[in-house]
C-alpha cells in the first residue's frame, strides 16, 4: 500500500468512526450531513492527485489523458516502476517481463506481465515500442527498447496521437469535451477506465480527474 493510499485509508477509518458515534446518539443530524460532505470532498481531492509526467512538452490534452490513465492503472508512489499487483522493480533498461499472479477479477488464476505507469503487457510494449519508441538501441532486428520513465511516456504519447491506431483524432475529441467517449474507446486497451472488465474504485471519477489534470497541464503551458 502506497503512502497516499495509507493516508486515504486512515482518513476513511477516522471519519467513518466519528459519523457512526454521532448517528448512534441521534444528535446533530445537520452536523452529520455537513461532516459527511466535507469528508467525502477531502478524500476525493486527495485521491485525485496523480504525478506529473517524466517527459516534457506535448499537447496538454493528451498529457492530461495520460495522467488520467494513471489514476486507475497505477496510482502509486512510483508508477513507472510498479508491476501488476504492486511490487516494484529497479531495472527499467527493458520491460521487466515478470508474470505476476492475478488474484481477483475475470482472469483470476492466470498471471500478468503488466508493468509501468501504463501497465504495459510485455507483448504490447514490444509491439508499440517498435512503432513509437524514439531511441531504440541495437542493430537491425536485435533492438532493445528502454523502459525508462521518459520512454514509457513517449511511446504512449505517440500512440495516443496516432489517429490511424484509434480511428479518431483523440486530441480533437478531448478539445471538444468528449472525455467519456475517449475513455470508452481506450477501455479496450486499459480495462480499468470505466467501460472495461476491470473497473476499480477510481473508475467512476475519471472524468473529474481528467478535468483536474487538464487544468494543471494548461497552466503549465501558460
Amino acid at each position: 500500500m502506497s503512502n497516499r493510499q495509507k493516508n486515504i485509508f486512515t482518513q476513511t477509518i477516522f471519519g467513518t468512526s466519528v459519523l457512526i458515534v454521532l448517528a448512534f446518539h441521534g444528535q446533530f443530524p445537520s452536523l452529520v450531513n455537513t461532516l459527511t460532505q466535507q469528508f467525502s470532498a477531502s478524500t476525493i481531492k486527495l485521491s485525485y492527485a496523480t504525478q506529473p509526467l517524466a517527459m516534457t512538452g506535448g499537447d496538454p490534452y493528451i498529457r492530461a489523458l495520460m495522467r488520467t490513465i494513471t489514476a486507475s492503472e497505477s496510482n502509486v508512489d512510483k508508477p513507472y516502476y510498479v508491476l501488476y499487483g504492486g511490487k516494484y522493480v529497479d531495472d527499467l533498461s527493458t520491460h521487466p517481463e515478470q508474470c505476476m499472479p492475478i488474484v481477483t477479477g475475470p482472469n483470476v488464476g492466470q498471471c500478468s506481465t503488466a508493468a509501468g505507469r501504463y501497465q504495459f503487457l510485455n507483448t504490447t510494449w514490444y509491439e508499440k515500442a517498435r512503432q513509437y519508441h524514439p531511441k531504440p538501441s541495437g542493430l537491425l532486428w536485435w533492438k532493445n527498447y528502454s523502459f525508462e520513465p521518459e520512454y514509457q511516456d513517449k511511446v504512449v504519447y505517440a500512440w495516443l496521437n496516432d489517429s490511424n491506431a484509434w480511428g479518431v483524432n483523440i486530441s480533437q475529441k478531448l478539445q471538444q469535451g468528449k472525455i467519456d467517449a475517449v475513455l470508452k474507446l481506450l477501455s479496450r486497451t486499459w480495462t480499468s477506465l470505466g467501460y472495461g472488465i476491470e473497473t476499480n474504485s477510481m473508475s467512476p471519477h475519471l472524468s473529474r480527474i481528467y478535468q483536474k489534470m487538464l487544468t494543471e497541464e494548461l497552466k503549465r503551458v501558460g
